[in-house]
């Protein structure tokens, strides 16, 4: 028996980037995929989209739409979290795509999943490339992941993009999305994730492969002030305020060169 991957989509007026994330879903060549999508009752043609998607590939994967108000991303995210039936989740959100059509089964195969064992991993994890509006290939993100992930590895920035971030469900439930921040909660989710992964001495598995296709143009990059800020914050929180003060201090050095 293979794992069952939910991959949670959170929509909200998403009609202009949907489908493509919708066609990079549909055309996986694994067949235990569940497509949890949480719309947040958009009002454009995004349910319609969404429609024609389950009417075309119902049949191969189990997709469920829940279509309610929410307090925003991360609350639509939390949703995700607790309706999820999968043995793994990861977030795709609109305009967000899997890298090649072979991703899923790539990380499935990566678990080595024996049905009733504890010993697979609790997180996976890989590489992003950025693209634009199009999905045009634009670079590799700058914070490369590490070949070890440990609970101090997000003290150099959020290493691993969150749509890279596979979480087994069972460890994931019990640590929700923090809603006080707006923009960063997910940076806050995936440090509480590695933390909670390290204590209990769970397998943290580096896949070595490019897993997505991130759309450069997300809230997160809308609001990077703000972002930043909160990441400030989450930082200072878990690593304290010397470590993080010394570490912006290099950040901004590093930008200086870089130029």
């Amino acid at each position: 028996m293979k794992p069952l991957i939910t991959i949670a989509t959170v929509t909200y007026n998403a009609e202009a980037t949907l489908e493509r994330t919708l066609k990079s879903v549909a055309s996986q060549d694994y067949d235990r995929i569940e497509h949890l999508i949480i719309d947040g009752c958009s009002t454009d043609h995004t349910l319609s989209l969404v429609q024609r998607y389950v009417e075309k590939n119902q049949a191969r994967h189990n997709i469920r739409l829940i279509c309610e108000p929410d307090s925003g991303l991360y609350d639509a995210m939390n949703k995700a979290l607790l309706s999820a039936t999968g043995d793994y989740i990861i977030f795709l959100n609109a305009g967000d795509c899997l890298h090649s059509t072979d991703t899923i089964s790539a990380v499935a195969q990566k678990t080595g999943w024996v049905k009733g064992s504890q010993r697979h991993p609790a997180i996976l994890y890989g590489d992003t490339h950025l693209v634009d509006s199009e999905g045009n290939f634009l670079r590799r993100r700058r914070l490369t992941p590490p070949e070890k992930l440990t609970p101090d590895t997000f003290l150099d920035g959020m290493r691993v993009c969150h749509q890279s971030f596979y979480v087994r469900t069972d460890l994931a439930r019990g640590e929700l999305y923090d809603l006080r921040y707006r923009y960063s909660a997910d940076f806050d989710w995936c440090i509480r994730m590695i933390r909670r992964a390290t204590r209990r001495r769970f397998r943290i598995v580096n896949t070595r492969l490019v897993l997505t296709d991130y759309l450069n143009e997300g809230m997160t990059t809308h609001n990077h002030r703000a972002s930043l800020m909160e990441r400030f914050r989450i930082m200072a929180h878990y690593y304290g305020w010397p470590a993080t003060i010394i570490r912006h201090f290099w950040f901004i050095i590093r930008a200086v060169i870089r130029k």
